[in-house]
């Protein structure tokens, strides 16, 4: 049984998924920071100065200090920070485009047959048939 998951494990399916899966996380990481240090400061700056992810509106206001007893969090809706998710969700798959696409160029066409001539039996019934004539 160790055997055949050793087989398993070291084919190039498993070792080619496990690397894409390691590099989409770190991709992932590239991307969000794209997104939240230069993408989303520029937009804010043409929405006037906003800063997306602090925008909330607020259900609860929190009562307290943090740490100190008889503290109640605030109960928020983050709409601020979903803005930046979709943000964020569309530079990747805008990415993931580009990178497919690139991919695709670089396969080699694939070559179609040539179309079929007529068969040496459908030859010889046009010779028969112009002698025919």
């Amino acid at each position: 049984m160790l055997k055949e998951f050793k087989n398993f494990i070291m084919t190039g399916n498993v070792i080619d998924f496990a690397v894409a899966v390691i590099l989409a996380g770190a991709m992932g990481l590239v991307i969000n920071g794209f997104v939240a240090d230069i993408i989303m400061p520029i937009v804010g700056h043409f929405a006037g100065g906003v800063d997306f992810a602090n925008l909330k509106v607020v259900l609860t206001e929190g009562v307290g200090v943090e740490g100190a007893e008889g503290y109640v969090a605030e109960n928020a809706i983050r709409w601020g920070a979903w803005v930046n998710t979709i943000v964020n969700l569309l530079i990747v798959g805008f990415v993931m485009f580009l990178i497919v696409k690139a991919y695709n160029k670089t396969k080699a066409p694939v070559e179609e047959a040539p179309p079929a001539g007529p068969t040496a039996e459908e030859l010889l019934a046009e010779i028969r048939d112009a002698l025919k004539k």
